[in-house]
């Protein structure tokens, strides 16, 4: 399954489930027609390429865990299988997670993982005021997390008719607590800025769907006419706004904070759960990601291979754009960034020469097929604004 065939199936799991819950959608007035005529475009050729690189996301068909057990002596909680998701969800799986503590008074806790979500629930449990320290097999920039697009869209959570309708409130609070923690750290310090997306389209766009249930996060969301964008060969181009959090800035700010607040990190690989009860600390948070298959036997979870490149980086370069061939690109610090595949159940950490040609390949059309477009006249009449059911499958 493809990002555009997950969308697809998610938007009408998630519309006939939870849409109902978030009616109040923020509305504003359309941006000036014609102020998408001047977008740069990306320069690809492969003599620009700078790396390509390789990751592996641990999904699961019904959605993230979160939940808490107890294993021998400690209370473990669970808080992994976020798929293509989890630098988005992580603040707010976090959030859930760390609600499961026990009422009575913890003396410490342990955090297994030092990716995005181990990070966010360490972070978010030293708020409470407890003493965390941190086990990892890998730290950054040597995450999992470290190897991932980062633009704020929940991608890739789960596959439509396996989730349940609990699953579905979790991951609707775990989307609105997330959104608005990523806004606290925005600035370059923790690598966090607003962009605006475009997402392209052969085919209409759907009334319902995942776009239209998470409506509430995606501001200047609107349809724009063939003056208003310079794209070729779609004949549906929708925008919005979203965060794009670049990996190698936030994970090293975060860590640190981690450590500024008096937390302690420990290289260790647990090859057991049965190794867990050696730890000093009574409460285990699992953010393991993918390692929780053979940690604690989660036979659901599985790899979603995904590979991105990137070319040298072009600072006129200011928005994103997501096409329905399932490419998409973004532009970061640390270069233009290219994508995409989404593998499920393949392990191989190779690069796959065939995807990068067909990504490099159909990005170059793409930009080389730019087109001139003119500004509209200034039109001040209040213009349609896209309601809280319009959704559209972007990423």
């Amino acid at each position: 399954m493809n990002r555009r065939q997950f969308l697809y199936a998610t938007g009408m799991a998630a519309g006939g489930v939870v849409s109902g819950c978030y009616r109040n959608c923020p509305r504003a007035f359309n941006p000036v027609s014609g102020i998408n005529c001047n977008l740069a475009p990306v320069i690809v050729s492969p003599e620009r390429e700078i790396r390509t690189v390789v990751g592996l996301r641990p999904y699961r068909p019904s959605g993230f865990v979160v939940k808490a057990e107890k294993l021998g002596e400690k209370l473990v909680i669970h808080n992994f299988g976020h798929g293509g998701a989890g630098i988005t969800l992580s603040w707010g799986t976090s959030q859930l997670a760390t609600a499961l503590l026990p009422d009575e008074p913890v003396s410490s806790v342990a955090v297994l993982g030092c990716g995005a979500v181990g990070l966010a629930t360490a972070r978010l449990l030293q708020d409470r005021g407890l003493p965390v320290t941190i086990y990892a097999s890998e730290l950054p920039p040597n995450t999992t997390s470290n190897i991932a697009g980062g633009e704020w869209f929940p991608f890739g959570v789960f596959e439509f008719g396996k989730q349940s309708p609990e699953f579905m409130n979790q991951f609707l609070q775990a989307t609105e607590f997330a959104y608005h923690r990523y806004q606290t750290l925005l600035g370059p310090r923790y690598g966090v800025r607003w962009l605006r997306d475009f997402d392209l389209r052969y085919h209409p766009f759907e009334v319902n769907g995942l776009f239209g249930t998470i409506r509430p996060f995606l501001p200047e969301m609107r349809d724009l006419s063939d003056s208003e964008h310079p794209f070729s060969g779609y004949p549906f181009v929708r925008q919005h706004d979203a965060m794009l959090i670049e990996p190698p800035i936030y994970l090293n700010a975060m860590l640190t904070d981690f450590r500024i607040a008096g937390g302690t990190v420990r290289v260790v690989h647990f090859e057991h759960a049965s190794q867990l009860q050696q730890l000093t600390e009574p409460v285990i948070f699992n953010c393991t990601g993918l390692g929780a298959r053979a940690l604690f036997d989660d036979q659901e979870l599985r790899p979603a291979k995904g590979q991105l490149t990137f070319l040298l980086p072009q600072p006129e370069v200011n928005y994103m754009a997501v096409m329905e061939d399932d490419l998409y690109m973004f532009p970061r610090s640390d270069g233009i960034l290219l994508g995409g595949t989404f593998e499920e159940g393949e392990w191989s950490l190779s690069v796959n020469e065939t995807a990068k040609a067909r990504v490099l390949q159909g990005h170059a059309k793409f930009f080389g097929s730019f087109r001139r477009c003119h500004r509209a006249a200034l039109d001040f009449r209040r213009p349609r604004v896209l309601g809280a059911n319009q959704g559209h499958l972007a990423v």
